[in-house]
């Protein structure tokens, strides 16, 4: 077998091995062998490109890509090994902004060794000359709107800067007509490529990145990333056809039509137009929402809460990004579990997009081995509510809110919400009454089969357990049992 056959052999079984993956995530169940599958693809694809690079490159240079490898593995690992979770949605954004600024640099390389020294007749057939002029544009445009919207969602979920949209005026217009600019130097740059329109394009792309995922407010910030993600996608693809790399193209569209579709998914569960979304928000009105106080709101104690759960039949959990950053998964899974011993059902109502994430929530709650038949999502449960008897409300705030459906003037208006205010008792954990990430106030919390339960929510439930052990138990059920037998096993 040749170099080149075992190269290809490689690429298509680095590329089946990303396809299972792909299927392998799409489930909790096999999730980690979906994990284990990108993993061995990515290995496999890494050699592939080194065996590639020694027979086309001196011995120095694969040297300096090993060090390179070896340096980037070293720096992903100790990221990997101290970001906590709640922090993964900003670690995505900065590796999707990697991707971005990748695809740059490729494209202004491809440039520089092609079209800069004169030698475009000698290296590339001279009818296939603008193609590879658009496929470098194109490149540098997705990579650097790739590179600017990553980094500012970054900041964003990261609270470094506000979650609020930024509302510029005629804003869709400077969008159109950055659009507009795009198509019109791509056509100048394949009929006569310049360094000035490289430096055009590049700026052009760099600032659209900005102002896109500006213009966009923290509640769809779920659906940005996905779709930056999509868009690094097409970066790294646009990279595989500059550098001629069959396996680089396969990923990137994989991931690409994959995240593109995963926010379509989303924006169909949150009831947003896909395309203003992707668009920066384009149709979207500043927000008119009223971020303060809208009447009187109850205090409850984690005793008080404990005795209304042990005389519950029913009960629901809530969790949202409070319950990612108190780190609390692992006391709600305990105080699952003893309720279920008690006979009480329990179950989880997670919404799509809870957290700063896809599938956020979920991550966590298996992480703390909550059984996955009680995990359920929006459309599966919100018919429950109004037959349950207590709803826990953990660190959620913009997904369980009513104004939701109530106030047209809301920014979260017509997204598709929890609608926990229709069970018997509702329980509200958090650290202080202010407003969600959406920036706008919740009336659920002054209603009045509501209560709050303020203070660190790992540190709430631990009381809830405490109170809820020091009672007498009632005798429990043989079905009981048998559920807790059966949740042991699952776990």
């Amino acid at each position: 077998m040749t170099a080149t056959t075992a190269t290809l052999a490689a690429d298509i079984v680095a590329a089946l091995l990303f396809i299972l993956s792909l299927a392998g995530l799409s489930q909790h169940r096999t999730s980690r062998a979906g994990v284990g599958y990108g993993m061995a693809g990515m290995a496999l694809a890494l050699v592939a490109t080194v065996v590639v690079a020694g027979r086309d490159v001196p011995g120095t240079d694969v040297a300096l890509i090993i060090v390179a490898m070896v340096i980037g593995g070293a720096a992903g690992l100790w990221q990997a090994r101290r970001v906590e979770m709640t922090q993964m949605p900003e670690l995505i954004a900065v590796l999707h902004s990697f991707v971005g600024l990748a695809a740059v640099l490729v494209g202004w390389n491809s440039y520089y060794e092609v079209e800069s020294h004169g030698s475009a007749q000698t290296l590339i057939a001279h009818d296939l000359l603008r193609i590879h002029h658009a496929e470098l544009f194109i490149g540098i445009f997705i990579g650097a709107v790739t590179f600017t919207g990553s980094v500012i969602a970054f900041l964003k979920l990261s609270a470094r800067i506000k979650s609020a949209p930024l509302m510029l005026p005629g804003k869709n217009a400077l969008n159109v007509a950055a659009l507009a600019a795009f198509v019109g130097l791509t056509i100048w740059f394949t009929t006569g490529p310049d360094l000035g329109l490289m430096i055009a394009v590049t700026v052009l792309a760099l600032a659209l990145g900005w102002h896109l995922v500006a213009s966009i407010g923290g509640g769809d910030m779920p659906v940005v990333v996905s779709m930056l993600n999509s868009y690094s996608g097409w970066a790294a693809a646009a990279s595989g056809f500059l550098l001629n790399n069959n396996l680089l193209i396969v990923t990137g569209a994989l991931v690409g039509s994959s995240g593109a579709y995963l926010s379509y998914i989303m924006c169909k569960a949150m009831n947003r137009s896909f395309i203003s979304v992707i668009a920066g928000g384009f149709g979207i009105q500043a927000p008119t929402g009223d971020a303060a106080e809208q009447g009187e709101h109850r205090e409850t104690s984690a005793e008080e809460t404990a005795q209304l759960l042990a005389d519950a039949s029913s009960v629901i959990i809530t969790p949202g990004y409070g319950m990612a950053v108190a780190q609390a998964q692992h006391p709600v899974a305990e105080l699952t579990r003893t309720l279920r011993e008690r006979g009480i059902e329990v179950r989880f109502g997670v919404h799509p997009v809870a957290g700063r994430l896809p599938g956020h929530m979920n991550v966590l709650l298996a992480e703390a081995r909550v059984p996955y038949d009680v995990v359920l999502e929006m459309d599966e449960i919100n018919d429950d509510f109004s037959d349950t008897s207590v709803v826990l409300v953990i660190g959620a705030n913009d997904t369980v809110n009513p104004a939701a459906e109530d106030d047209p003037t809301s920014p979260i208006a017509g997204m598709p919400v929890l609608r926990v205010w229709e069970a018997a008792n509702v329980v509200v954990f958090k650290r202080s009454m202010a407003s969600g990430y959406a920036g706008v106030q919740n009336p659920l919390f002054f209603r009045e089969n509501s209560s709050m339960l303020f203070g660190d929510a790992k540190q709430s439930v631990d009381a809830i357990l405490r109170a809820l052990t020091s009672q007498t138990p009632p005798a429990t059920s043989p079905r009981a049992v048998q559920e807790h037998v059966g949740d042991s096993v699952v776990a």
